[in-house]
């Protein structure tokens, strides 16, 4: 089982850079790269989420669609690229795609979000966390909940947020025990989902989460009002693009963790 002391479980409130975020909107396609991670720590982030897939020859990178063409211009899958051949594709003309281990060792004090996106990754991103020291400032999780479960067979350690069957459980509320509500530590979901004709964020569902201890974090949120309706509803964290709204809004709330 993953530790209690873990950094996702601190009760603070999780202020997230959605693969990265952006202080500048002209910048919103440099996403998942060295550059956006680094603007949003020099803003204060300290908690970052990203995506991972599987090269052709084995090597986890950060990128979020299976596909290059949307920011970088370039045609094909990443699983059929090798790294020596996606390390020289340019992500908004400006960025060189990283890999994961490039972007844990670049920030090793920042804790990571890690969404696996291809079932090929998920048994070399066990292999690189589990028993790690990174293992103790990350959470995984996967739209796919049987790719979720069988990363938790491969390292049960390593802190993981509820699959979407989990998160069924609270929304439709089957019961109160915890062993039925399965074995994410975290919430993370969006606002509504099931195609957006269910509500997620209600309070009945944060009540069953908060009574079994699981923080409740909810993605992808760019709307300042929205920020703050979500803040009042009583979530534990937001995950966003727009670094600069959601830090205002958590300071004048005295929300924001600044540095000592």
């Amino acid at each position: 089982m993953p530790s209690r002391d873990h950094r996702y479980l601190n009760g603070r409130f999780v202020a997230t850079a959605h693969r990265g975020g952006w202080v500048d909107p002209a910048d919103r396609d440099r996403e998942n790269t060295i550059y956006a991670f680094t603007r949003a720590w020099e803003l204060g982030y300290r908690v970052f989420e990203t995506d991972v897939h599987l090269t052709a020859d084995g090597q986890l990178v950060a990128f979020h669609d299976s596909d290059l063409g949307r920011i970088t211009g370039v045609q094909g899958e990443i699983s059929d690229h090798s790294w020596d051949e996606l390390s020289s594709v340019s992500v908004a003309g400006q960025d060189r795609i990283p890999l994961l281990s490039e972007l844990l060792d670049t920030f090793p004090d920042a804790v990571f979000n890690i969404d696996i996106k291809a079932e090929a990754a998920t048994e070399p991103l066990a292999a690189l966390l589990a028993g790690s020291p990174d293992q103790d400032r990350v959470c995984v999780g996967s739209f796919s909940s049987p790719r979720l479960s069988r990363f938790r067979g491969l390292a049960p350690d390593v802190l993981t947020s509820t699959s979407r069957n989990e998160v069924a459980r609270y929304v439709f509320g089957f019961g109160f025990r915890r062993a039925r509500f399965g074995e994410g530590e975290v919430l993370q979901v969006p606002v509504k989902a099931f195609r957006e004709t269910v509500p997620i964020v209600r309070r009945d569902v944060l009540a069953a989460a908060h009574a079994h201890h699981r923080p409740v974090q909810v993605w992808t949120i760019d709307e300042p009002a929205e920020m703050e309706r979500l803040i009042d509803l009583g979530v534990d964290g937001l995950i966003t693009n727009d670094l600069v709204a959601l830090k205002k809004i958590l300071r004048s709330r005295g929300l924001w963790q600044e540095e000592s």
